[in-house]
């Protein structure tokens, strides 16, 4: 039997497990692409404010280590492939990662992998399939940018490298995921290691592009950025990235052949052979499996935190030569002071971000219930609401962490740089205010997983819409409803403003509303069942 026996079978099969999944990263990829994309046209269609970004943002160590090297900043090209580099690249790379990991590793470890090798399937059909479709799917990725781009007026032939480049980063982190599904036992672990891979490389490619040194060549994002779109494009570098892609899928398949079904090449290490005392309760377990989540994230969220709070002495000269720019920071905070307005606009980002950990840590429920870890607990003298209730907890305080963490780095970079101690402190509280709504979801997504579990990862369709509404609102010109329905919305849009405690207290007796609901249905119904 070929190797790669019955791999069109299980691109039909993957494609039809992702018919709804496999959509929905496509449209917000290139919705979000093509929006910021028109909303750059309308900010930047002066000369005077492109050289006044030029000399800004491409003079800014952050901006460069965030969007990537500061090219054709003086063209309005230039400009929108800066300000839509950190969406593109990171949600192509991230769709990569969680898609293939997902059709590879956890199919593995679920044994569904094994039962289908029972039947006509080669050894390498798996890694073929979700390779064939991953591929389609940075090729539509990229289509998508390219239309976009040429809609909003931008020459074709730098549409078209920024584009390929794109689809290229789409192919090698699916490459990279390949190998993390051979390398780790456990999807958690695949999915970690690919998105260490991630942050290194970006990370490479930051110190790179800062510096102007050679260090960029080090990454496949340096590659692909290397294109140089609208300003003389150069293709070779997509040779390299295409390369890198094909050498990791090869030796995936290389790997995939010396392990046995179901293990990983890193063996898992053994635990102790008494458990500690914390692990005799649910609550000292959940925390004990969700601590790497909780650091992970929290570790994300200061960096990114840190470099916002570095880009506050940017922001001054940046709008005194950018009418447009201004005008927008007003629409959205007021008349308020421009380093205030533009703290108010961080930590309302930084809020929705970690909010992704709040609903991933809630969906850890319906993980440890589908994987049959539930059951067992159950069974003994723990009562359903005190499993919940235990995970529940260990939510909402890595959320406080990740959620002030955050926050925490803002003020303490932005203090050292402006000399004032007292942001620190303000900034700080600005971020945690927003804690309400971040638990209000968390909550929803919890009422969710206690009566349909199966829809319970519907809520991070929720969560695209309050990014949507955050980033996107005023660009869109949604009416005051539409806007309202998201929680961040309703929190006052502090330090701009004064804090109003009325809509927190609100949101934070919705939350609670919403876990108790949740609680009932959870003990009402069967265990993965509705």
């Amino acid at each position: 039997m070929n190797r790669f026996t019955g791999t069109w079978t299980l691109v039909r099969l993957i494609l039809r497990c992702d018919r709804v999944r496999l959509p929905i990263w496509l449209l917000a990829l290139v919705g979000l692409v093509g929006a910021s994309a028109a909303g750059v046209q309308g900010i930047y269609d002066t000369a005077a404010s492109r050289a006044s970004y030029a000399r800004t943002a491409g003079g800014s160590a952050a901006s460069i280590a965030l969007s990537g090297p500061p090219v054709a900043l003086d063209t309005i090209g230039g400009i929108t492939v800066f300000e839509v580099s950190q969406v593109a690249v990171v949600g192509v790379s991230l769709m990569a990662v969680f898609l293939t990991v997902r059709h590879t590793r956890t199919e593995e470890q679920a044994g569904r992998t094994e039962l289908l090798r029972a039947g006509v399937l080669g050894r390498h059909a798996d890694l073929a399939a979700i390779g064939v479709v991953m591929s389609g799917a940075s090729v539509l990725v990229g289509v998508g940018t390219l239309l976009t781009f040429v809609g909003v007026g931008l020459p074709t032939t730098g549409s078209l490298a920024y584009a390929a480049a794109v689809t290229t980063l789409g192919l090698v982190f699916t490459g990279v995921a390949l190998v993390a599904a051979q390398v780790s036992q456990h999807s958690r672990g695949a999915t970690g290691l690919s998105l260490a891979v991630l942050g290194l490389l970006y990370g490479l490619r930051a110190i790179g592009d800062v510096e102007g040194s050679w260090v960029t060549w080090a990454s496949p994002i340096g590659w692909a950025q290397a294109v140089r779109p609208f300003a003389d494009e150069r293709w070779w570098p997509l040779g390299l990235a295409l390369g890198f892609a094909a050498g990791t899928a090869a030796l995936a398949g290389w790997l995939a052949g010396r392990r046995d079904l179901g293990a990983g090449l890193v063996a898992d290490r053994p635990g102790r052979a008494r458990a500690s005392r914390r692990l005799g309760s649910p609550l000292g377990l959940a925390a004990r499996l969700q601590r790497a989540a909780v650091i992970g994230w929290a570790v994300g969220m200061g960096a990114l935190g840190a470099v916002y709070g570095s880009f506050g002495q940017d922001v001054q000269s940046m709008l005194d030569d950018n009418p447009e720019m201004a005008d927008y920071f007003r629409q959205v905070a007021g008349e308020a002071a421009v380093t205030d307005a533009y703290f108010s606009v961080v930590v309302v980002f930084n809020a929705i971000i970690a909010t992704g950990f709040t609903i991933s840590s809630v969906l850890r429920l319906r993980t440890e219930e589908s994987d049959l870890h539930t059951e067992p607990a159950l069974a003994t003298s723990v009562s359903r609401t005190r499993w919940a209730l235990s995970w529940l907890a260990v939510t909402v305080l890595g959320s406080v962490l990740v959620v002030g963490i955050s926050g925490l780095l803002v003020g303490l970079v932005w203090a050292a740089t402006s000399s004032d101690p007292g942001q620190v402190a303000a900034l700080t509280a600005a971020q945690l205010s927003y804690l309400p709504a971040v638990l209000l979801l968390g909550a929803l997504t919890f009422l969710v997983y206690g009566w349909q579990p199966h829809l319970a990862g519907a809520a991070y369709a929720a969560l695209g819409v309050c990014f949507v509404i955050g980033w996107l609102g005023d660009l869109l010109r949604l009416p005051d409803w539409a806007v309202g329905i998201s929680p961040f919305e309703r929190t006052p849009l502090v330090p701009s403003v004064g804090y109003d405690a009325v809509p927190l207290v609100v949101m934070t007796a919705m939350a609670v509303m919403l876990a108790v609901a949740g609680e009932r249905g959870f003990r009402r119904r069967d265990l993965l069942g509705g």
